[in-house]
């Protein structure tokens, strides 16, 4: 059993606030089953805060940019530290939204149409019939997504964007939210997301009372098995480690059985007691101790 582990939270990126309250969370867990735990605000002196307290694991706790997109974990593997979740590639290819949704295609994963444009293209004229989604290439927690219907006449990327020159146009797909979590390959169950406005957005996600979550999911059985299938396919196709979260569009506007689409892999889920995975870990009897430990017994480097 590893005795000493970092908990890296905060970071820079836009998803600050999420990952202090998911590393504090998990640093507590971590005390309380029975490890010395070292909390560290990650800026520009990490590899310097490594040195000096010489952990044995790593636990990641960043989210967005810098954090999950490879960044951390390359640093990680040059300072040859294990640490949990998953690796460069996988936490690189998941971050970056074009690539996530190659990788799907090319292993037969159903996701909704779109293309990779710009800010001034897309303003232009529409890359795609409407509704149809915006949305940066490479954030977390729905920043900058919107939502483009017809009639709509405000441009499609307003003033207010700051996530650069790209952006990422995918098909609305009405319906239900989805999601499913993956801990060592196995998917744990799938969870529905229910929002008042059916948009399961950074508010709907974090604020008291935004959403409500549904456990197990009242889907249609064929549905519910295929949801767990997929997740655990993209979840080897992205090479991911540890655990992650997929999340599903599921068109069911015409009846049940409808059809799903995957958004996304999230590499590195929020990781609170209420959380989307710890819930779906929970609802399997591994409380949230037991969970933060397997995941720092798991941890690994160059792989």
């Amino acid at each position: 059993m590893s005795s000493h582990v970092a908990v890296l939270m905060g970071g820079r990126s836009a998803e600050r606030p999420v990952s202090l309250t998911s590393g504090k969370a998990c640093a507590q867990a971590l005390r309380t089953a029975g490890y010395q735990v070292t909390e560290i605000d990650v800026g520009a002196d990490l590899a310097a805060r490594l040195l000096e307290i010489k952990p044995d694991v790593v636990f990641n706790a960043l989210h967005g940019r810098w954090g999950e997109d490879g960044c951390v974990q390359g640093l990680l593997e040059l300072m040859e530290l294990s640490y949990t979740h998953s690796g460069v590639r996988a936490s690189a290819v998941a971050m970056y939204k074009p690539a996530t949704l190659e990788v799907f295609r090319a292993h037969g994963i159903p996701c909704a149409e779109g293309c990779l444009s710009t800010v001034a293209a897309v303003n232009e004229k529409d890359p795609l019939d409407r509704p149809y989604v915006v949305k940066p290439p490479s954030e977390g927690s729905t920043f900058g997504v919107r939502i483009v219907w017809a009639g709509d006449n405000e441009p499609p990327v307003g003033s207010d964007w700051r996530y650069g020159d790209d952006v990422l146009a995918e098909r609305y797909v009405p319906g239900r939210e989805l999601t499913v979590a993956v801990m060592d390959g196995k998917a744990l169950g799938v969870t529905e997301i229910l929002t008042d406005d059916g948009f399961y957005d950074y508010d709907a996600k974090y604020a008291d009372g935004g959403s409500r979550h549904v456990i197990p999911a009242p889907i249609h059985a064929d549905v519910y098995a295929k949801a767990l299938e997929l997740s655990e396919r993209a979840h080897a196709a992205l090479g991911c480690r540890g655990v992650s979260r997929a999340d599903f569009r599921y068109d069911d506007t015409d009846g049940e059985p409808g059809a799903l689409y995957m958004l996304e892999v999230n590499t590195q889920p929020g990781m609170t007691p209420t959380s989307l995975v710890p819930e779906l870990a929970a609802h399997n009897g591994i409380e949230f101790p037991a969970l933060v430990r397997w995941m720092v017994e798991d941890a690994g480097c160059a792989r």
